[in-house]
């Protein structure tokens, strides 16, 4: 079955058992984690429990296909039912998970774990398309998602948030789920006691220097024309893991708003008051650079660079694209191109 975006969350939560055979999969590295775990948990308490979780990987079924069918079918030595995950999916496994889905176990949920398969996969057609079985999404979220995801974290822990900390925290740290909820900890553990409301001032500090501080390096770098500071960003970037989409949507973002305000400033809008219509605001520490940025590439250079990564993106997301090297070099380009 295909899920409408509506229907992923309440999915997740209470997963429809209809479904034997559960493709998690996407770009969002964090995300499909969490969401595996908390589908998982729908069947067993313990995701570790040697008796009633087997993990396997598309690796070990290529040597042994009939492994699948018997861990469905062993019968739990402690009772209820049993829970099968099965790490780096992808279309190799279609033709078994084909096969499986004719006959599937009741008493035990497949759970894929997969990246991203766009539209044209054979596991992922054959898990939207499937009676009993379903694809659930993992993309990147931005915007509303980001915040609210924060704001339930933070209320989760027993706290309150102002607005514009919420804002500050979805432009420094949304990309990717399991880093977001890496420094939302941090900060609940910075916060403490001290109150249970959370301020501006609190999240800069706790979060301000971070992992996710290695976007706004990047892409500051990128637009300064910074070449070692750029490549140096990337490098410390990949070395984190951080996700290609997260780095190339971090750039076009911030291209994107250099040329919102250039078509501003081609309007006759002041420079100032052109800032002032970017949402989120620009943040204060970064103010003059950006301003040194607009003023140093063209509207037609900007909308150049803005085209180039969005057909960057969709390559690297072609099967066996050398991710790193295409993306080095992208950025080693931009971070070289002349003024105007």
């Amino acid at each position: 079955m295909k899920l409408a975006y509506r229907q992923i969350e309440s999915f997740v939560k209470s997963p429809d058992p209809v479904a034997r055979v559960i493709l998690v999969y996407g770009p969002d590295y964090g995300l499909v984690r969490e969401r595996s775990e908390m589908i998982g948990r729908s069947i067993v308490e313990d995701l570790h429990d040697p008796f009633n979780v087997a993990v396997l990987n598309s690796a070990t079924l290529a040597e042994d296909p009939a492994r699948l069918s018997d861990e469905a079918g062993a019968i739990s030595m402690m009772g209820g039912d049993r829970l099968i995950r099965i790490e780096e999916g992808g279309d190799k496994l279609t033709v078994l998970i084909k096969n499986y889905l004719e006959a599937p176990s009741q008493s035990t949920l497949v759970i894929i774990q997969a990246g991203e398969l766009g539209p044209r996969s054979s596991l992922r057609k054959l898990c939207e398309s499937a009676k009993n079985a379903a694809a659930v999404p993992c993309y990147i979220e931005e915007g509303q998602d980001v915040a609210r995801y924060i704001r339930d974290y933070v209320s989760g822990g027993g706290y309150s948030i102002g607005s514009d900390a919420v804002q500050w925290l979805s432009q420094n740290i949304s990309g990717d789920r399991l880093r977001m909820r890496s420094e939302l900890e941090k900060l609940l553990i910075y916060k403490g006691d001290l109150s249970d409301l959370i301020s501006l001032a609190d999240v800069q500090e706790a979060c301000g220097v971070s992992g996710t501080q290695g976007l706004d390096d990047l892409v500051m770098s990128v637009g300064g024309r910074d070449t070692q500071g750029a490549m140096r960003s990337f490098a410390t970037l990949s070395q984190e893991g951080v996700n290609f989409v997260v780095i190339l949507r971090s750039l076009q973002n911030h291209f994107r708003r250099l040329h919102m305000v250039r078509c501003y400033l081609n309007e006759g809008v002041e420079l100032d008051a052109a800032l002032k219509k970017l949402s989120p605001p620009v943040f204060f520490k970064q103010a003059p650079a950006f301003k040194s940025q607009v003023n140093s590439w063209s509207f037609d250079l900007l909308e150049h660079v803005m085209t180039h990564l969005r057909d960057l993106e969709a390559q690297c997301k072609q099967t066996g694209m050398p991710v790193d090297a295409l993306c080095s070099q992208a950025i080693l380009a931009i971070s070289k191109s002349r003024r105007g």
